[in-house]
């Protein structure tokens, strides 16, 4: 399923997420022009498990680790990687925004993704491949969108058979079904792996770390509405 919009937008400008958006192109450029250093900042800025639980071992003092947690968020393995996020992001960003305002955002993205970090760490301890990419930030914000515009609709752009539909797909269909299939691909992942080692591919625990924290986020919030920062916006499905 590919999300296109959502049929409540919100009523201010979302300027961190445009910003967002805006650092995250940037880096990507900055990575592809950089040739063969590519890979060398993905490996000094990327988030290492491995080295994040045992830093003196790779050279890294404690603090640069940790740091980590953030370079890494703006770093993407490629054009798809970095198009799902965008897209994601543009779509869901903007009401996350307004319901928190935007200095607690910009927190809540970082925080978002380091939970989803972590939780990766966790499944994969002594994994020692780079994990780079905002998804974990983006799953967060999904969570929290999930708690505070659950009445909201998603126009999908969905599959059938050999060629496509778009419908209006209600939150609270969406969302938790995009969070089913990462979990399920999560547990796929640790019957790939050997031991505690992390096989090559997406972080798809980091989704779901940071998923989870984006829905304690948005419950401690509150449950949203149509009113709570959001304007209403009539659609049909197929426009």
């Amino acid at each position: 399923m590919i999300p296109l919009r959502q049929t409540l937008e919100p009523q201010t400008y979302p300027i961190v997420t445009r910003s967002l958006l805006a650092v995250i192109v940037v880096m990507f450029l900055s990575q592809l022009f950089s040739g063969s250093y590519g890979e060398i900042l993905v490996t000094v800025f990327g988030f290492i498990p491995a080295r994040f639980f045992y830093p003196s071992q790779f050279g890294y003092l404690g603090v640069e680790s940790v740091a980590t947690l953030i370079t890494s968020l703006f770093l993407h393995g490629g054009l798809l990687h970095l198009g799902g996020n965008l897209l994601y992001l543009s779509i869901f960003g903007g009401a996350v925004e307004h319901r928190l305002g935007r200095a607690r955002y910009l927190l809540f993205f970082v925080a978002g993704g380091a939970a989803g970090s972590i939780t990766h760490a966790f499944v994969f301890p002594l994994s020692e491949i780079p994990s780079i990419g905002a998804s974990g930030s983006i799953a967060a914000i999904l969570g929290c969108s999930l708690c505070l515009q659950p009445f909201a609709r998603v126009v999908t752009l969905f599959p059938v058979v050999i060629s496509w539909a778009i419908a209006e797909v209600p939150a609270l269909v969406f969302l938790p079904i995009w969070f089913a299939l990462q979990f399920s691909s999560g547990w796929l992942s640790l019957a790939s792996a050997q031991g505690t080692e992390e096989v090559a591919g997406v972080a798809w625990w980091a989704h779901v770390g940071g998923f989870v924290f984006g829905v304690l986020v948005g419950l401690l919030l509150g449950r949203g509405s149509p009113a709570n920062g959001v304007r209403g916006e009539e659609s049909e499905a197929g426009r």
